[in-house]
């Protein structure tokens, strides 16, 4: 018997060989009277070294964790740049100071019903130039660029609207936070800004992916609103020249002898640097109707030529002026 157990030690594979140098650290016998033994304690050799390897693997992953703990975590847009708007900086803050999900949930509901920018869109908008693709609901997003005095440039308003409660709530944050700021000041906003306000938590897989569309799609819009509005801005002459803004703009200056309504309105369409703009009241023909105060300032009729207009279509014309 010990010489047929001798015989095949000397065919053993790599692994058996192994088997061998551990039987002989451990001072083991390799003869037939004690295999038995031997397989025993060959068995608790290899559990004592899958028990340190277990060990040395916990410990290493022991030591990651902590290590990971230790990183700080941004708790708000303070803490770390994601090129935020003022107003989105803002609200990005307020959300992450919800401690509830159900409120973060309830908050975008209230937005959803409350925003204007998200529940007046009108029909000639929703057209599919500005459905925004990828999202589980039907998402529309328009807007318009004005030139801001106080910015010195084009500055873009959103509108938008959605047949999903939740969803359009996502399109009034977003409308409301990007709006009044450049193109270039919307490119600049990181999407990662929903995991700090705590959005993402309220939010499934498939609406996540839906809302960083919506974004992708706003600064797209933004580039493009801004592009046409600054080729509308180039004014022409019949033999090539060009004129500057300032000298087409017309500039009607307050009348102390007409009401203050028809003053404000006429401060408010300098704003469209108009290069006609004639204001007429209209208030006497229409007394005793409805809608007649008794102030004297009532109705208007008012022509207005502004490059503002350029390309958009009556709808949004009237936007602009009511803006």
């Amino acid at each position: 018997k010990n010489k047929k157990t001798q015989t095949c030690c000397h065919n053993l594979s790599p692994a058996v060989s192994f088997w061998k140098s551990t039987c002989s650290s451990l001072n083991l016998s390799t003869g037939s009277r004690c295999l038995a033994g031997n397989i025993m304690r060959f068995s608790l050799a290899v559990l004592l070294a899958s028990l340190a390897s277990t060990e040395s693997f916990l410990v290493q992953r022991s030591l990651r964790n902590d290590v990971a703990m230790r990183k700080p975590l941004a708790s708000s847009s303070r803490d770390v740049d994601l090129g935020l708007t003022p107003e989105l900086k803002r609200v990005t803050d307020a959300f992450s100071a919800i401690p509830d999900e159900q409120l973060r949930y309830k908050q975008l509901l209230y937005m959803a019903q409350n925003v204007k920018e998200a529940n007046n869109m009108p029909p000639s908008s929703k057209i599919p130039e500005n459905k925004v693709p990828g999202c589980l609901s039907t998402v529309y997003i328009d807007g318009t660029a004005v030139y801001s005095e106080e910015k010195g440039d084009y500055i873009i308003n959103f509108i938008g609207d959605s047949d999903g409660l939740l969803t359009r709530g996502l399109v009034a944050l977003l409308v409301r936070c990007l709006s009044g700021n450049t193109a270039q000041d919307i490119q600049k906003v990181d999407p990662q800004f929903i995991k700090i306000a705590k959005i993402e938590q309220s939010l499934t897989p498939g609406r996540n992916n839906g809302f960083l569309n919506m974004i992708r799609s706003m600064k797209e819009k933004a580039l493009a609103l801004d592009a046409a509005a600054r080729e509308a801005g180039k004014s022409t002459t019949q033999g090539g020249a060009t004129d500057s803004a300032e000298e087409a703009a017309t500039n009607v200056q307050a009348d102390p002898s007409k009401g203050p309504k028809y003053n404000a309105i006429v401060a408010a369409l300098q704003a469209l640097r108009p290069t006609s703009l004639t204001l007429i009241d209209n208030s006497h023909q229409h007394a005793g109707h409805a809608g007649n105060d008794m102030d004297g300032e009532s109705h208007f009729e008012l022509q207005i030529i502004a490059e503002a207009f350029e390309g958009l279509n009556l709808v949004k014309r009237h936007q602009l002026i009511y803006m």
